[in-house]
């Protein structure tokens, strides 16, 4: 039997009333996810540039520069952003409406408090044009606090889903992961045989960093705030889409696929107001997988197990 989160877990989202917060802490995000992907080695599927949910927010996890090890955490609880190094010395700072630009210097300001100056890319990545150089950007400046820590909530929530999903999966599978290009909580199952060559066409993002992230066959999910749909959603598709993916038919019944994302969209709300949001939304994840991976003739009884130990037996 799964877990079953009380429904008052799931908080109200409101992507439209908050997108001005949702935008800016996106691009405070990316600041700190680039700071990782220039301090860290490269990994398989760019799996060394995610951030991931931690008690309170959002964290790098360790990052090593040399031989001193530094983390940054984003604290949506006491809304501060926390700079911790190996040598015991921290910094940090509040997270309050400011601009992109502010917070890049205060990050920077606190780096070299701790004697570290990484350079980065100032552009942002995976946003539509124009965009403004993250140094410069004085124009997103919002952070509503308490729409953060809703936020946060809903992550939360919808990692330990995920994290109970992806613990069936015997095969390859990515981490539970928050990706700060395209600001979403993802996991990716792997059928082990390689792909065709990705198209590419990410905006401000070389091709061949999404040819090698879908440099094999994958099923991937996870859950967006709402940037592109306007509302907060979960997500499902394959690469490369099997034929006949998109007339799969994926439960539960709010589920329908967009023609023009290529995915399967289940809105936050939905999951948010059923009777067992967990069992909902592991509806949607396991029938979204079965239909990618029947329909691509995964090899399933080497990948999957039928139940995962502990969590999930109640």
């Amino acid at each position: 039997m799964a877990m079953t989160a009380s429904i008052h877990s799931w908080p109200e989202l409101s992507y439209r009333r908050h997108r001005d917060t949702y935008d800016t802490v996106h691009l405070w995000t990316q600041i700190v996810g680039k700071i990782r992907l220039a301090l860290t080695p490269w990994l398989n599927h760019s799996w060394h540039v995610p951030l991931y949910v931690s008690a309170t927010g959002l964290t790098t996890s360790l990052i090593t520069h040399h031989e001193q090890g530094f983390e940054i955490r984003f604290d949506f609880i006491d809304h501060r952003l926390w700079l911790h190094s190996s040598s015991g010395a921290h910094q940090s700072f509040a997270l309050e409406p400011m601009s992109v630009a502010t917070f890049y210097r205060r990050t920077m300001e606190a780096l070299a408090q701790l004697g570290l100056q990484p350079a980065i890319t100032p552009t942002p990545v995976e946003l539509p044009d124009p965009v403004l150089p993250l140094p410069s950007d004085e124009e997103h400046a919002s952070y509503d606090a308490a729409a953060m820590t809703r936020l946060f909530q809903a992550l939360l929530q919808s990692h330990r889903v995920l994290t109970l999903f992806r613990s069936r999966f015997l095969g390859k599978a990515s981490p539970v992961h928050f990706f700060w290009g395209a600001f979403d909580l993802a996991a990716t199952r792997f059928s082990g045989r390689p792909a065709p060559l990705h198209p590419g066409g990410s905006p401000h993002c070389a091709d061949w960093i999404m040819q090698e992230a879908y440099s094999h066959e994958v099923c991937s999910a996870g859950f967006w705030p709402g940037a592109g749909l306007g509302e907060a959603a979960f997500y499902a598709y394959a690469y490369p889409e099997p034929t006949g993916f998109s007339a799969w038919p994926v439960e539960p019944a709010p589920a329908t696929y967009n023609t023009s994302l290529g995915e399967f969209i289940l809105p936050y709300e939905a999951v948010r107001c059923s009777a067992d949001p967990d069992a909902t939304l592991l509806r949607f994840l396991e029938s979204t997988y079965a239909g990618a991976a029947t329909l691509a003739d995964w090899d399933r009884q080497a990948l999957e197990r039928a139940e995962s130990p502990g969590l999930d037996r109640g």
